[in-house]
C-alpha cells in the first residue's frame, strides 16, 4: 500500500487483516475506487467471498475464549494502544475520507473527533462497570460478552461506524469481524493498518472487504457468529436480518431515516430555518439523521419557504478540500443516479420545486455533485415525504396546529431522529415527548456521545454510544444458588 502522510497517492487494498496477519483473499474480484469529486482513480480493492468470510469468523471464534476471559485492565490497555494508533493515523485517514467518500475537510475532521469519543466513552465507563451483582440472597447476575460480533458498516461515515461497534464490543470481551461497505472499501484498510500497530491479539479484530450479497450474507448467516451489528439501508438491513434469522443470533441495526423537524410558531424563524437547511444538507444530505422534513405553520409557509430558498442558495457546493465549501459531492455513482432519479420523479409527480432540482450545479461540470434542493409544500402521502433520499433535498410540510404537526411528524415508517425548534422550553419538550423517534433534539444542541443513538420502527433496533451501546454486546446470566 502506498500513501504519503497527507493520504494522497493510490492505495492497493488487496489483502485482508485476519487472525492478526495480512492475508491474500480467496475471492478474485478487484474493484477500482474513484474520487467522487473528479472521477480520478485513487486505488483498487479486493472483494472477499463467502470463503473469506468463513476464514475471518474462524479467526474470531478461535480468539473468543481467551479474550472473553481477560480482565478490565487488560482490555483497557489494549484499547489505549488502539486509541494511540488511531491518533497517529487520523490525519491520513481524514484526508483519505475527503478523497474516497467526498466529505469536506471539516466533516472528515469531525468524524475523527467522533472516533476518539468512542474510545473516551469506554475509558470512562469500563473501570467501574458492574459486570456482576447480587441481591444478597440466591441470585447473582453476571454480564458476559455476547460472543463473535460481525460489524457491517456504511459508506457515509465509515471509520466512525467501524469504531463505534468494534471498540465497545472488544471492551465487552467480544471478538469482531468488520466488513466495510463495498462503496468505501479503502478507508477500512487504513484503519486496519493502524490497529495492527496496536498489538491486538490475533483474531480479536479482523477486517475484510466484500459485497453484501455474498460476503456480507455469509457473515450474517454464519452459525459461529453470535451477533450482527449493521449500519446501512432499510433493504440491506432486512436482507441481513433474514440471513441471520435461522441461527437466532442477536441483530442490531441502525438504518435509514426521514427525520421530522418541527418549527413551532414562536421560534426565531430566520435562525431556525437557516440551521435547519444547513443540518439537512451538510455532508450533501448523506446523514441518516438529517432533518429532511421541515414541518412549519401553514399560515407562515411563504415566509419560511423564502428563508429556506435563500439559505439553500447561499450554500457553497464544490471540491470538498476547498476552503469555504459547505458540502462536496455525493459519495458514489449509484447515489448520484438515485438522488437524481428521485428528483426527476418528484417533478414529474407535480411536487412544487422551490429551488435546485436534478443535475449538477451550473459551475461544476464533473463529479457527483448535487444541487441544494427545496420542495414545498409537500403532501404527507407523497413519496418525497415518505422515502429517504440521502441527498441535499429538503421537503417543507405545513401544519394547522400542534396536534397536526405531531401527526405529520409521525406519519412515516421511520423513527431514527426528530427535531423541535421553539423559544418556549415547555412547548418544545411537550412536542419532543410525542415524537416517535429514538433521538430527539431541541434547538440544535451540539452532538454528544453521552446520549444513546438508535431508532424506532424501520430505522432499526438497539442503541449506539455510551453505556447503552456497550451493553448491546453483553448477555445477562443468572446464577441461582440453593
Amino acid at each position: 500500500m502506498s500513501r504519503d502522510e497527507r493520504g494522497r497517492g493510490t492505495l492497493e487494498a488487496h489483502r485482508f487483516y485476519i487472525g492478526g496477519a495480512w492475508v491474500d483473499p480467496i475471492g478474485t474480484e478487484r474493484v477500482t475506487v474513484r474520487n467522487p469529486a473528479d472521477g480520478s482513480v485513487i486505488g483498487t480493492a479486493a472483494m472477499g467471498n463467502a470463503e473469506d468470510a468463513d476464514r475471518a469468523v474462524a479467526a474470531a471464534r478461535a480468539a473468543f475464549d481467551g479474550w472473553s476471559r481477560t480482565g478490565v485492565e487488560e482490555r483497557l490497555a489494549l484499547l489505549r494502544r488502539m486509541r494511540a494508533a488511531f491518533d497517529e493515523a487520523a490525519p491520513a485517514i481524514a484526508a483519505h475520507l475527503v478523497r474516497e467518500v467526498g466529505l469536506t475537510t471539516m466533516v472528515a475532521e469531525g468524524q475523527s473527533a467522533m472516533c476518539r469519543s468512542h474510545f473516551d466513552g469506554i475509558f470512562d465507563l469500563l473501570p467501574s462497570y458492574p459486570f456482576s451483582a447480587s441481591d444478597g440472597g440466591m441470585v447473582e447476575l453476571a454480564k458476559e460478552p455476547v460472543g463473535v460480533v460481525v460489524a457491517i458498516t456504511s459508506w457515509n461515515a465509515p471509520v466512525s461506524q467501524m469504531l463505534c461497534k468494534a471498540v465497545p464490543a472488544i471492551a465487552a470481551g467480544c471478538t469482531v469481524v468488520v466488513k466495510p461497505s463495498e462503496q468505501a472499501p479503502l478507508c477500512g484498510m487504513l484503519l486496519a493498518q493502524a490497529m495492527d500497530k496496536a498489538g491486538i491479539p490475533p483474531g480479536v479484530f479482523n477486517l475484510l472487504n466484500g459485497r453484501g450479497g455474498d460476503c456480507g450474507r455469509r457473515l450474517a448467516e454464519h452459525p459461529d457468529v453470535d451477533m450482527v451489528s449493521m449500519t446501512g439501508s432499510v433493504p440491506g438491513g432486512g436482507a441481513m436480518a433474514a440471513a441471520a434469522a435461522p441461527t437466532i443470533k442477536r441483530v442490531h441495526q441502525e438504518l435509514g431515516g426521514k427525520s421530522a423537524n418541527v418549527i413551532l410558531p414562536d421560534a426565531d424563524m430566520a435562525e431556525a430555518v437557516r440551521k435547519s437547511v444547513f443540518g439537512c444538507m451538510m455532508n450533501a444530505g448523506q446523514t441518516c439523521a438529517a432533518p429532511t422534513r421541515l414541518i412549519v405553520p401553514e399560515d407562515r409557509f411563504q415566509e419560511i419557504a423564502a428563508l429556506a430558498v435563500a439559505a439553500a442558495e447561499a450554500l457553497v457546493v464544490g471540491p470538498p478540500d476547498a476552503p469555504g465549501v459547505t458540502y462536496g459531492p455525493l459519495s458514489n455513482q449509484a447515489q448520484f443516479d438515485r438522488v437524481n432519479a428521485m428528483l426527476e420523479r418528484a417533478i414529474a409527480e407535480g411536487l412544487p420545486l422551490l429551488t435546485g432540482g436534478p443535475g449538477r450545479p451550473e459551475h461544476l461540470s464533473t463529479g457527483f455533485y448535487a444541487r441544494p434542493t427545496v420542495f414545498g409544500p409537500v403532501p404527507v402521502e407523497s413519496f418525497l415525504a415518505q422515502e429517504e433520499v440521502f441527498g441535499p433535498v429538503l421537503s417543507i410540510q405545513t401544519y394547522t396546529d400542534e396536534e397536526d404537526a405531531i401527526r405529520i411528524a409521525n406519519a412515516t415508517p421511520f423513527g431514527l431522529a426528530a427535531y423541535v425548534q421553539s423559544a418556549d422550553p415547555a412547548a418544545a419538550r411537550r412536542v419532543a415527548g410525542r415524537l416517535r423517534a429514538g433521538y430527539v433534539t431541541i434547538n440544535f444542541p451540539p452532538w454528544t456521545a453521552a446520549a444513546p443513538f438508535g431508532g424506532y420502527r424501520r430505522s432499526g433496533n438497539g442503541k449506539q454510544y455510551g453505556v447503552w451501546g456497550f451493553e448491546e454486546f453483553l448477555e445477562t446470566k443468572a446464577i441461582v444458588r440453593a
